[in-house]
């Protein structure tokens, strides 16, 4: 190897091998001295649930904004991203059979449904229909009626724990991963098992619109529907839209499957069933833009302050609990890392910037219009000058579990990197570098405009068993030392990316993406 090269070679290993000090400053800041768990609390237990642009998103929002600029971080605001649509909040839930004996049922109301308009009380009429034609039975039937379909697959007792973390073989199995072939897993062939499920998916949409639209015509007072979950957990979801122009449905609530099928076992054996509920719920349109809250830790060094490093996590929740560990625990991690950096009086040479995305929930819109309003199009790939000046996005949204290492999403010239600033954690379970892509959260609205953009590998804990969108994603789910290692570890890979002297290693810049049929 020529001398030059040598010397090259070895200075890019140089400025990627962590500062022994300035790592054990942010351990013992991160894990002995963490307000990580005070920051979850305040998200969970005191803001409570922050579905977008619902009363609780704001509560926490404005909590955040004021709790980033107490420790000092500079222009902390609140950034609209466009229009989102109408918020909405359960005010009152209340529901239980009173005959053949009283019994509470464990249920929520679905976002964006309407409440009762009162106390309500009704023999539970079953409806079997499979198609739009089977409806007309029961016209002129159903007003002021509680009614459910004759639906719902019968439970199985789990054999598996609920709480889980990667083994050592599986970490190792996304290690030896392999790059994937340029445009593998972009085309699917015309036809076939996926068009035709496609197609049945298709059908069953119409079928169930068609199915609302008489319910609401024949005034039900209440739609009882078969929650997925078990042992009184049960997973949520929207059963209107948010639009402000959106058309009206009846109210519907999304019932445990124990007392779904309780339910539903009597009335199909004949046994009448009475139910009574009150449901209020209340819907917020007077400012439909949606918001991220932004906030930074300005750089000092004259050639590179105008970089940029970014860490987030979407802020936004469902409702039937508080959001712990989807995602209050994601944005806990990375308050705490911004923390943590102003509590070791870091001077970055880049500017670190934090952003708390709202409505990730709804379609990644909260990242994907900052990325538009700063970085680029991917529709056109146009791109605007400051996504010259990113260097790299960090995001964490999968739960509580702790930091096993990191996604590269097929940069593989950031491997070797990553792996060096891993190095000093390996002995908190961190150390796993994988070529793998992950989807379904913030990093993407980067990757598609040629950022790097990363999410953490995490343990899988109990999140996609107990809590992801469920109504036991509570505070008590969040384990405190998988949060701190979290934050530990991302303040660490923010103030290397922030003084390393050049950017991360960019991918191949994406083609544009048309628009979706």
């Amino acid at each position: 190897m020529p001398a030059l090269a040598m010397s090259l070679c070895l200075s890019a290993f140089a400025q990627d091998v962590p500062d022994a000090a300035i790592v054990k400053k942010i351990r013992t800041t991160g894990l002995e001295n963490s307000k990580v768990m005070d920051i979850a609390f305040n998200l969970t237990d005191v803001a409570g649930p922050r579905l977008s642009n619902s009363p609780g998103l704001k509560r926490a929002q404005d909590w955040a904004v004021k709790q980033l600029t107490d420790w000092g971080l500079k222009n902390a605001h609140l950034e609209s991203w466009g229009t989102f649509g109408k918020g909405w909040q359960v005010d009152k839930y209340y529901a239980a059979t009173t005959a053949p004996f009283y019994h509470p049922i464990i249920a929520s109301p679905k976002a964006w449904t309407p409440g009762t308009n009162g106390p309500i009380k009704s023999e539970v009429v079953l409806i079997k229909a499979d198609s739009v034609a089977d409806l007309s039975k029961y016209k002129g039937k159903l007003a002021g009626k509680i009614v459910m379909m004759d639906q719902g697959a019968a439970l199985t007792s789990g054999v598996k724990a609920d709480f889980s973390r990667y083994a050592d073989s599986t970490l190792a199995q996304m290690a030896a991963a392999k790059p994937a072939a340029a445009g593998a897993g972009r085309q699917r062939p015309a036809g076939g098992p996926m068009a035709d499920r496609m197609a049945q998916m298709m059908k069953m949409r119409e079928v169930r619109a068609a199915m609302s639209a008489m319910l609401l015509e024949e005034k039900v007072a209440l739609i009882l529907t078969y929650a997925r979950g078990g042992q009184g957990t049960f997973f949520t979801s929207n059963g209107a839209s948010y639009a402000l122009d959106a058309k009206p449905v009846s109210p519907e609530l999304e019932v445990a499957a124990e007392d779904f099928l309780h339910i539903l076992r009597l009335l199909r054996a004949g046994k009448p069933v009475e139910l009574e509920a009150e449901i209020k719920t209340s819907f917020y349109d007077r400012d439909p833009k949606g918001y991220n809250v932004i906030a930074e830790i300005p750089g000092t060094d004259k050639k590179l302050k105008d970089e940029v490093v970014m860490i987030g996590g979407h802020f936004d929740s469902w409702h039937a609990a508080t959001g712990a560990t989807d995602n209050a625990a994601g944005s806990a991690v990375m308050m705490e890392a911004m923390r943590i950096l102003k509590a070791i009086d870091f001077k970055p040479k880049r500017t670190i910037r934090i952003a708390l995305w709202s409505s990730e929930e709804q379609g990644l819109y909260g990242s994907r219009g900052y990325v538009n309003t700063h970085f680029g199009d991917p529709k056109t790939m146009e791109l605007k000058p400051e996504q010259k000046k990113i260097s790299a996005y960090y995001n964490l949204d999968n739960g509580t579990g702790k930091i096993r290492g990191i996604y590269l999403q097929g940069n593989v010239a950031a491997g070797p990197i990553f792996q060096s600033w891993l190095s000093p954690f390996n002995d908190l379970g961190a150390g796993t570098v994988t070529v793998n892509n992950t989807g379904g959260t913030d990093h993407q609205a980067f990757d598609a405009v040629g950022i790097p953009g990363f999410q953490f590998i995490q343990d899988p804990a109990d999140y996609n068993t107990r809590t992801h969108h469920s109504n036991m994603d509570t505070y008590d789910r969040l384990v405190e030392d998988d949060l701190k290692q979290s934050a530990t570890i991302i303040a660490s890979f923010v103030y290397n990316t922030a003084q390393r002297e050049a950017q991360i290693p960019r991918k191949e810049l994406p083609a544009p993406q048309p628009a979706r049929p």
